[in-house]
């Protein structure tokens, strides 16, 4: 039985899931409800149905954004998905691009807003080699900031090619931070999965609060780090920036890196190399409607 959109809410026929280290915390109990639950937190899809109060989109619109998990047991791993919030998807955008955008998008815009981004600023994005930091430090150069980045060789040129100035992690990464940037940066933003980095990272800042993790929330306790999801709690979200940078996506002028992707049949495979933590970009599944509509 297909779940049907409760009011000011959309179903979706999924084309592309993008996954996230969310979904493998969503299996261990985060968000807990009754099973069965599902992965996949935003997709691309066209409108199958809408429910009451919608307004500004109809069936057969092509559309993306993230999946109705918290109060629905609605998953984006599934031939169907709710949605409460969404964008159009650009006639110039394909639909797997369209579907890494979600999370990313929202993690790496909400963070640099909540850290308070600006020209003036000299910004350390830490892990700028993850989905999320790759995004923010795009955001961050849009800004008119100086952009420093920690990232692997995988994505060092392209962050180069963007404008930022790019450091390997490992032993001496204080140093060349600190070398490069010719004093502690004004912030510094840690994208990068928990690592025992943070304590670097303050050191680099020289002050605890100019510091904000989106994952390390334990260090970020005991250090007085700022965490995101603290940080937002309570704030109403606006998704005005999802049509924004699928936009500029459309346009070439932002991206979010695509690994690979996977048919739906797959999502175990794609479940390991994710937990691998060395996916280099974002991992997306295909529904077999994809083959259609891609």
């Amino acid at each position: 039985m297909l779940p049907a959109p409760t009011s000011n809410r959309i179903r979706v026929r999924v084309i592309a899931c993008g996954l996230n280290p969310a979904d493998w915390a969503l299996c261990r109990g985060l968000f807990a409800k009754d099973l069965p639950r599902g992965i996949g937190l935003e997709v691309s899809g066209t409108v199958d149905a809408v429910g009451e109060g919608v307004q500004g989109v109809t069936v057969g619109d092509a559309v993306f954004g993230p999946v109705d998990f918290v109060t629905t047991a609605s998953a984006g791993a599934a031939d169907f998905g709710i949605l409460e919030h969404w964008a159009h998807t650009p006639d110039t955008l394909d639909p797997i691009q369209a579907a890494a955008l979600p999370m990313a998008v929202m993690t790496a815009f909400s963070t640099i807003e909540l850290v308070g981004v600006k020209a003036e600023h000299t910004v350390l994005i830490h892990g700028a080699g993850s989905t999320v930091g790759f995004a923010a430090a795009q955001m961050a150069l849009m800004r008119g900031a100086r952009v420093i980045t920690t990232a692997g060789e995988t994505f060092a040129d392209r962050l180069r090619e963007l404008g930022a100035v790019v450091t390997p992690y490992g032993e001496g990464m204080v140093e060349r931070v600190l070398q490069l940037a010719g004093k502690s940066p004004d912030l510094v933003v840690d994208t990068a999965p928990v690592s025992g980095s943070l304590p670097a990272l303050v050191k680099i800042a020289g002050d605890p609060k100019r510091v904000m993790t989106i994952s390390d929330f334990a260090a970020a306790k005991e250090l007085g780090v700022r965490n995101n999801i603290e940080e937002s709690a309570g704030k109403k979200v606006s998704y005005g920036m999802l049509a924004e940078f699928a936009q500029l996506a459309a346009e070439g002028k932002f991206t979010v890196p695509l690994a690979r992707t996977f048919p739906l049949s797959e999502w175990r495979a794609a479940l390991e190399v994710s937990q691998s933590k060395h996916a280099h970009g974002k991992l997306v599944l295909l529904t077999e409607s994809a083959e259609r509509d891609v």
